[in-house]
């Protein structure tokens, strides 16, 4: 078996550990929590169908999307600096229907939902979301596994181990669910690569390590 999730006692000890870097790490993510509870975004009509979005604390490389209900990317834009980000769009070719505006930042994806209906704008601040990805850090064969679940949602996890075909086997499969902050420790037991799959709320990550 490739792979193995540490008993109760062996995450202590693997913790234990490495504390100071596992308390930094926890740190490092509550702080984004912080963060992204903490964010002041805008959207403000100039007339009927021109609006300007702001989001603060962006970083160069950032992307904005604008999509449709249906996933469809209609708008995308790489963020050029870091700061205040402030743009005015003209959404008069947008037939009426329900969209949002994305920003896609490193651990974080925050979505703006707005609706079109009659020439007019409508926007909810009710329905701003944000969602962390998935955090991972390797420290020998050990893999540390976390993410912030501020909606409660769910983390599935696979991991893949590569075999001498070069196809990925599906060595080991569960779904985190036991609150705001979910985390794992798992153990590599064979040298080679492997990938992990996260899969939340629709959304699919994929990380790749070499052991």
């Amino acid at each position: 078996m490739p792979c193995k999730t540490l008993q109760k006692d062996q995450i202590m000890k693997s913790v234990t550990k490495n504390l100071k870097k596992g308390i930094l790490m926890l740190a490092m993510v509550a702080a984004l929590s912080v963060f992204g509870n903490s964010t002041n975004n805008t959207l403000r009509n100039k007339d009927a169908k021109k609006t300007t979005i702001t989001f603060v604390n962006v970083k160069k490389g950032n992307v904005l999307n604008i999509k449709d209900t249906y996933g469809t990317v209609l708008y995308k834009e790489s963020i050029d600096h870091s700061g205040l980000y402030k743009k005015r769009f003209d959404l008069n070719a947008l037939p009426n229907g329900d969209y949002f505006f994305e920003i896609d930042k490193d651990l974080e994806i925050q979505t703006v939902p707005f609706k079109v209906v009659s020439n007019k704008i409508i926007y909810d601040t009710a329905k701003e979301t944000s969602y962390f990805k998935p955090v991972t850090r390797v420290e020998d064969d050990l893999v540390y596994i976390s993410k912030l679940a501020v909606n409660k949602e769910s983390l599935n996890v696979e991991i893949y181990f590569e075999t001498v075909t070069k196809d990925f086997g599906l060595v080991h499969s569960e779904t985190i669910s036991e609150g705001k902050m979910l985390s794992r420790v798992y153990k590599l037991l064979n040298k080679g690569n492997y990938k992990i799959v996260y899969h939340s709320q629709g959304r699919v990550y994929v990380e790749y390590i070499n052991n």
